[in-house]
């Protein structure tokens, strides 16, 4: 019966070791040490603890013995899981966060706090963009490619902006400095990669 218990929680079996623990989380960068955490804790077939609660006996219910070994189970896979995401934290995250009773509330917990910051930066990735100005002293094509990687700055944070828009900023900052005609035709557009 125990053996059934388990396979509940793990029904592949053990899962192969592909992952390699990411560095530790010292609040910068989150999305990027999340996505590698995932990554690591799916490797190890813990992911499901991040989004689950954990089962419990209702009120009149019979603890039977495979009922209180699901339990179990669980509770020993929330704590590994927990842990993990605890170790991938530097120390003093590591004692802020430590105090959390489930791998969910933790995972919660990181999420909220730290997709606020990065939503911040994507308002300030998202100015960068809007404040853009050519200069007459530097390059067309070299002010093309250091916009271009505003908009993959841009891309790279989930957002997207349609291609008219682009080529009608890039287009308003050129007309300024009277450059427009160097950069109106498809071919030359392609060429500096505004296409999406």
């Amino acid at each position: 019966m125990a053996s059934t218990s388990t396979n509940l929680i793990n029904p592949s079996g053990p899962a192969p070791m592909h992952g390699e623990k990411p560095e530790k989380f010292n609040g910068n960068d989150f999305k990027r040490w999340q996505q590698k955490m995932f990554f690591f804790l799916t490797t190890l077939n813990l992911t499901r603890f991040l989004t689950e609660d954990a089962p419990k006996l209702e009120e009149g219910q019979e603890a039977d013995k495979e009922k209180v070994a699901a339990i179990d189970a669980w509770k020993h896979s929330d704590f590994l899981c927990r842990n993990y995401i605890l170790n991938g934290l530097d120390n003093t995250l590591y004692t802020v966060y430590s105090v959390l009773d489930t791998t969910k509330a933790l995972w919660e917990s990181l999420d909220k706090k730290y997709k606020t910051e990065d939503a911040g930066l994507k308002k300030f990735i998202v100015g960068r963009f809007l404040d853009f100005k050519m200069l007459d002293s530097k390059s067309v094509v070299s002010q093309v490619e250091e916009l271009q990687l505003v908009v993959h700055e841009i891309h790279a944070e989930g957002m997207s902006l349609a291609s008219l828009f682009k080529l009608l900023h890039l287009l308003k900052n050129c007309h300024r400095l009277g450059r427009t005609s160097r950069i109106t035709s498809s071919t030359s557009v392609r060429r500096c990669h505004l296409k999406p």
